[in-house]
């Protein structure tokens, strides 16, 4: 009688757990057990930090907007304030870059919002 082989399914997904536990350091990269346990976690992290870069990038923003406006003389919450009451709609992202690119769009910026405060 002929032998048998098993476990196609069982090997395929070893191969992908350990396919994607490349690069992790000891056995972790090469048995599946613990590369399975530190996928898991690795998994967990990218999910949590998905949502935190977000948060990250918008205090990235608010630094950089509140740097740049200093110069003028104003607060952030100021300037933020003085935003809503001009009509101006640019979010945090666009006015960072504004700051950090076009130094005199984003003093226009600032002027109307000084005249908007006044």
């Amino acid at each position: 009688m002929s032998r048998v082989k098993r476990g196609m399914r069982a090997s395929a997904r070893h191969k992908k757990v350990l396919g994607l536990a490349k690069g992790f350091r000891g056995r972790s990269s090469s048995c599946y057990r613990p590369a399975l346990e530190r996928l898991e976690k690795a998994m967990q992290y990218a999910y949590r930090d998905r949502r935190n870069k977000k948060r990250d990038f918008r205090k990235l923003w608010i630094l950089r907007i509140n740097a740049a406006v200093r110069e003028y003389g104003l607060k952030y919450s100021e300037f933020i304030c003085g935003l809503k009451k001009a009509g101006i709609l640019l979010d945090r992202k666009v006015l960072s870059s504004l700051a950090i690119e076009n130094k005199s769009v984003f003093a226009d910026v600032v002027a109307k919002v000084k005249q908007s405060l006044a």
